[in-house]
């Protein structure tokens, strides 16, 4: 029960990384804190950041692990990754949130289960939903930002067809469309402004979106400002052919999708089984738990449904 009683606590505890990651607005505060830090004596800075109580506190704490992993190792791929999800934190920051969400989830499943491996397997088990909800924001924000930019790219096309320069249209689309996309196109026009070549705005703008389909995009903008050409015409036919692949992708998940429910369903199965089970008659599987051959089939069983949901989704993902 009390195995039972540690995954429970540490689902229910799940929500406190959400919580860590939601401190800071989603807004232009990084930019904005960065510039006001600037212009801001370092007393200043520090007074400013002091009187918030327990978020303070937490804030301090923080940023005073991040600091320490910093000096360790840079974390350039945890900052693109920080870019990618659209969290306002930097990478040493995320890490360190991470270190102190897996210490406490794994500080609580000792103190339920009174066992030291415990520990170090609720710690570990909190970084890697940690990881895992990074992954979800990344990937959710990838497929918003491939289904905008059919309509970006029509509206592009049709600014530059009414006299707009390529500029004119891309600030046109930051101030016209949600986030992601306005978002991102946001940042291209001020990194143009600010003395950046487009070249390089929309390389990085490619880096932080990782979308196949805008890179297709950026290397005919490219091609263009090189050899001239119909840039809006060339958007249309990129456009159609974006549009086109998003309806056949959709239909490839309307088609698969029974095959990924069953593979979700197949692994729940044994789990949700063995909750009842422990629940109504502990006494009929508590020596699958107490014995080390019942421990032995708990390992097997487990290796063998990675293995089983690895192989489902091998075939459900259709490459397209």
């Amino acid at each position: 029960m009390s195995a039972l009683l540690a995954v429970l606590v540490t689902a229910m505890c799940f929500f406190l990384l959400v919580m860590l990651l939601s401190i800071r607005s989603r807004e232009d505060r990084v930019i904005t804190e960065r510039l006001s830090s600037l212009a801001e004596a370092p007393g200043e800075t520090r007074q400013s950041r002091q009187g918030g109580g327990i978020k303070a506190v937490l804030l301090g704490l923080i940023e005073g692990l991040a600091g320490a992993i910093g000096k360790v190792q840079r974390g350039r791929r945890v900052e693109l990754w920080m870019q990618q999800a659209d969290w306002p934190i930097h990478g040493t920051e995320f890490e360190a949130i991470l270190v102190l969400w897996g210490i406490f989830i794994g500080f609580i499943t000792f103190l339920v289960t009174l066992k030291p491996l415990m520990f170090f397997l609720g710690a570990f088990a909190a970084i890697f939903l940690g990881f895992a909800l990074l992954g979800l924001r990344i990937r959710r924000r990838r497929k918003k930002f491939t289904n905008q930019l059919g309509d970006m790219l029509t509206m592009v096309a049709n600014a530059l067809r009414a006299g707009f320069s390529f500029m004119q249209a891309f600030e046109l689309i930051a101030r016209e469309m949600d986030a992601p996309m306005g978002r991102e196109v946001r940042l291209v026009v001020n990194e143009v402004n600010l003395g950046n070549t487009l070249e390089t705005a929309l390389d990085n703008m490619q880096k932080r979106v990782a979308s196949p389909d805008f890179e297709l995009v950026v290397t005919a903008v490219l091609i263009q400002r090189q050899v001239g050409g119909d840039l809006a015409q060339i958007l249309d036919t990129i456009a159609e052919t974006i549009q086109e692949r998003i309806r056949m992708r959709r239909e490839v998940q309307a088609l698969t999708a029974q095959g990924r429910a069953s593979g979700w369903v197949v692994a729940a199965v044994p789990f949700g089984l063995a909750a009842f089970l422990y629940i109504f008659n502990p006494n009929y599987i508590q020596p699958l738990f107490e014995t080390d051959m019942g421990r032995m089939c708990i390992v097997g069983a487990l290796i063998l449904q990675c293995i089983g949901m690895f192989i489902i989704q091998r075939i459900v993902d259709i490459k397209y």
